[in-house]
């Protein structure tokens, strides 16, 4: 997944099921939940894991200007919302993009509705 369509399911919320284009494949709790996440500073080290492509933690960290217990802990948190995949090697994690463009539906559009 490269382009995904993010929704905010509150915690009280009814299961959301929806379909078609807009439908979202992320969802989050609030949306200061998903601007924190989706910070601008996180999207550019979704793009920079997109593009170098690094093969461990140490070599984003070089890249991003990041340290590495911080990338960690942003990574372990967008790993638990599916943007990223923490690939597990013997002593290194290689990090994955999953999704670098996203698409927020508040409210959606008249044909989308069920």
């Amino acid at each position: 997944m490269k382009r995904c369509v993010v929704g905010i399911r509150r915690g009280g919320d009814a299961e959301v099921a929806g379909s078609g284009k807009y439908a979202p494949t992320v969802w989050f709790p609030s949306m200061a939940t998903m601007a924190a996440v989706l910070s601008e500073d996180n999207r550019a080290l979704l793009c920079i894991i997109r593009d170098a492509k690094p093969k461990t933690l140490t070599e984003l960290a070089a890249l991003s200007g990041r340290q590495v217990p911080n990338l960690s802990r942003t990574l372990r948190m967008m790993e638990g919302y599916g943007l990223v995949e923490l690939k597990r090697n013997v002593r290194e994690i290689e990090p994955i993009a999953r999704a670098t463009d996203f698409l927020v539906v508040l409210d959606s559009p008249q044909g989308e509705r069920e």
